[in-house]
Formats: C-alpha cells, structure tokens, sequence
C-alpha cells in the first residue's frame, strides 16, 4: 500500500515543487513506482515533468470539483516509473466550489483510495499556502515534508505550518506525522544559515536530513526543459543531492 506525503511549506519560493519532482524522478531510479499529484494551482510539477498544461484532459481538478475517477487523472510520464496527476490555473478558484460540500477536507483522501495498491509511493504537492486543498493534502496523507530555507523567516513559517499540523491531527488526521525536514538553497559558508540550521534541528531532532539542497544553476534549469535535475544533468550537484535524498528517504521507511 502506497505511503501518502504531503511537500508543504506555506512560504513559497523555498524549493517545495524543485523536491516534489526531483524525489519523485529518484525514486523511480531507484525502482520504487511513484505519483505525483500536483494540487498546487500555478502547476510547476506539471511544467516539471514537461506535461503542457493545457493539454490534460482531466486533471487535480476534476479530483477535487467533479469527482472524476483519479485513474482518468493519471498521466504517465517518460521518466521511469512516475505517472503524474496534473494541475492548472483551473484549480484557483477550487477552494470556493467545495466551500459547501459536506467533509469537503476528505474529497482527496477519497479520491486516492482506488489507487493505494498501485504506487509504492503517493507525492501531493501542495500550494503554498494552508487553506482548503492543503487541508485535504494533510488530511489524506501519512506523513508530510517540509522543504526550507536555512533563514530567520523560514523558523517562523515552521511554527505556523506545525500548528494547523496540531489543529488537522485533533480534527481530521489523528495519524499524520513529520516524514522530514529538508534543507534547500543551502549555502554552508553562511554564518546564519549554519545558525539556523542548528534551531531548526532543536525544533526537529532526528526528523531534520542530513543531505542539503545546494544553490545550483542546473536545478534552477531543468524545470525549463521538462526534466526532472537527474534526467536533465545527472552530473550536477543538484542531481547528486537529490540521488542522496532519496537513498536517505528510503533509509528511514
């Protein structure tokens, strides 16, 4: 049965969508089958994967507005063992349609149950923000993953996100966890992001990976090209990070 896990971080910009598709790809190098369903209205998953957004048929939605069957939603990528749920501008406006749906937090959780025992592994990435579709992301999944920035602002985005976290575990969710706190546009030599870094690992012990993203040139490229960073420079340091996260990941299911 497939692990569900929400990438959140309602601060955008902090490389949340960069790690949706590149854990993703990895992943299924590493022969685990994956999807990614991208609910995050601007669609950069979608564009990541090299999937023209106006081309879906069906997309995240339909899950959430028409109740379509999540397997017409399912797009196969070219890259090994990835299928992908698409997003697009449509989804903006998701949030004010099911406002009066009776447990309209549960209309994702429902929707991935027929394809539990297909994937080893479901991805949700969400938008940078925590209204109605992170609240259904939450609600559905197991675990979530909280890429950040090693920066003052990011600390206080972390506390924000854990208390709707407490909120959606009384209320909706008793079993979400904290799969794991990742470090991304890392610069090292930076006193402050070394600082930083040791609060958010007071705040998370044990939950914080050891593998960092880098500030890479490659990275921040691929998604132009449609690929995934290990499928577009799989000599780049982004790559290697990314190949590393993965093996980590695994590590620690």
């Amino acid at each position: 049965m497939a692990k569900i896990i929400s990438v959140i971080n309602q601060k955008g910009g902090v490389g949340k969508t960069t790690t949706a598709v590149n854990l993703s790809a990895c992943l299924g190098i590493l022969d685990k089958k994956v999807l990614l369903l991208d609910i995050d209205p601007q669609g950069n998953s979608t564009s990541g994967y090299g999937i023209n957004k106006r081309d879906n048929e069906y997309t995240s939605y339909d899950l959430f507005v028409n109740g379509a069957d999540i397997h017409d939603c399912i797009k196969e990528t070219k890259f090994k063992n990835v299928s992908i749920v698409s997003s697009n501008i449509n989804l903006t406006g998701v949030e004010i349609e099911i406002l009066d749906i009776p447990q309209r937090e549960r209309i994702l959780k429902n929707a991935i149950l027929p394809v539990l025992d297909e994937y080893d592994f479901i991805f949700l990435d969400c938008p940078p923000s925590l209204g109605l579709i992170s609240l259904n992301a939450l609600t559905a999944s197991d675990t979530f993953l909280v890429p950040i920035q090693a920066e003052y602002y990011a600390l206080e985005g972390l506390s924000q996100l854990m208390s709707t976290v407490r909120k959606i575990k009384i209320k909706y969710n008793q079993y979400i966890d904290i799969e794991g706190v990742l470090l991304t546009m890392f610069d090292g030599r930076l006193t402050h992001s070394r600082q930083v870094t040791e609060e958010i690992k007071k705040f998370f012990p044990k939950k914080v990976y050891a593998t960092v993203i880098p500030r890479n040139v490659r990275l921040s490229e691929a998604p132009s090209y449609g690929e995934p960073i290990v499928y577009y420079d799989k000599r780049s340091s982004g790559a290697e990070s990314y190949m590393n996260l993965a093996k980590e990941f695994l590590r620690k299911q």
